[in-house]
């Protein structure tokens, strides 16, 4: 709201207190490339303090036609963004609601994105990893429904995720107590986002149970692409380790692979476990223990409780936690 007035904010109010033009600011919004950087700046800064978010072609709440919803991820490589994405789409469709999806990784102005999106689209998911300022959320969810995607960005704001610290201590107790691994590694970056900081706490939490010290992460990112990184500071004179728990089956495979090409044997001498239950991690050669989460049903549920909150915005905010399971194959040593 614009302060002093208790009405929302509009571009004249914006332009008026930046001291330019409506031109301007709608160029700084759709165009900023072509505003000079002190003209941008300032303008920019009044978006933030008075919380605008742009208008735009969602439909009027008030008639309840619902078209579009806007999903925003860091990005789409790889298989759990395919099976989240697919699941959404279902669920909004189900409803006749299309999916606008914005791709953060690698851009700039993630906040001005995120709030021009919100006057294309009539509700918006946030995934954790987005790197969105609280000031946006806020201003977002002045204007329409929000909800959060493997965390919450706001403590408000209403979130679905999968269950991460239980699962990953089972696995790693597993590997401690069943395989006797006593120089076990987490592999992955936990401040790249809130669910691998649950599966290292998790990974922690068994270690205490253990009378173990659990080792600090191996940073890697949640790629194919990280895995040689980590094999050559495992292989050539690094920390001592007998097996490695990764934050998520992409990694764990490229780390597999990478093991076994230098002459590593897996599972004998070094145990690989991932996360998320790929159809790959069934058919490599030794199967991939894992854990299996739920991510297609993830996507779709996010999309069936915004409907929902189209209809009514009014409804009590929830935590939403789905299950998640173990998977255990032969890649930690079982037969």
């Amino acid at each position: 709201m614009v302060q002093g007035t208790g009405r929302r904010p509009t571009i004249y109010s914006v332009a008026d207190r930046a001291g330019v033009s409506i031109a301007t600011v709608s160029r700084v919004l759709r165009r900023p490339g072509e505003v000079r950087a002190a003209t941008r700046d300032k303008v920019l800064a009044v978006v933030d303090e008075l919380g605008y978010v742009p208008d735009g072609a969602a439909r009027s709440l008030a008639v309840k036609s619902h078209e579009a919803h806007g999903l925003v991820l860091p990005e789409l490589g790889g298989p759990y963004y395919a099976d989240l994405l697919t699941g959404y789409e279902q669920g909004a469709a189900e409803g006749g609601a299309s999916v606008v999806v914005l791709l953060t990784e690698g851009k700039d102005d993630v906040d001005l994105l995120v709030r021009r999106l919100a006057g294309r689209v009539d509700g918006m998911v946030l995934m954790g990893a987005v790197p969105v300022s609280p000031g946006t959320v806020a201003a977002v969810r002045a204007k329409l429904p929000v909800l959060g995607l493997a965390n919450s960005h706001e403590e408000s704001v209403e979130s679905f995720s999968t269950e991460n610290l239980r699962s990953a201590q089972a696995l790693t107790t597993h590997l401690i107590e069943v395989h006797g691994r006593r120089a076990l590694r987490f592999v992955g970056s936990p401040e790249f986002a809130d669910d691998v900081q649950e599966r290292y706490a998790g990974f922690v939490a068994a270690h205490e149970a253990a009378g173990l010290a659990a080792a600090e992460p191996v940073p890697a990112t949640f790629r194919e692409d990280g895995g040689p990184r980590v094999v050559s500071l495992l292989v050539d004179g690094g920390p001592e380790a007998d097996g490695v728990v990764c934050a998520n089956d992409e990694l764990a495979l490229s780390v597999m692979r990478g093991l076994l090409a230098a002459g590593v044997r897996v599972p004998e001498q070094m145990s690989v476990t991932g996360w998320d239950d790929v159809m790959a991690a069934r058919y490599v050669t030794p199967g991939l223990t894992t854990v299996s989460q739920p991510v297609r049903e993830l996507g779709r549920e996010v999309a069936v409780r915004m409907r929902a909150l189209l209809e009514d915005r009014d409804s009590a905010p929830e935590q939403h936690v789905l299950p998640t399971r173990p998977v255990i194959r032969q890649s930690c040593g079982c037969s």
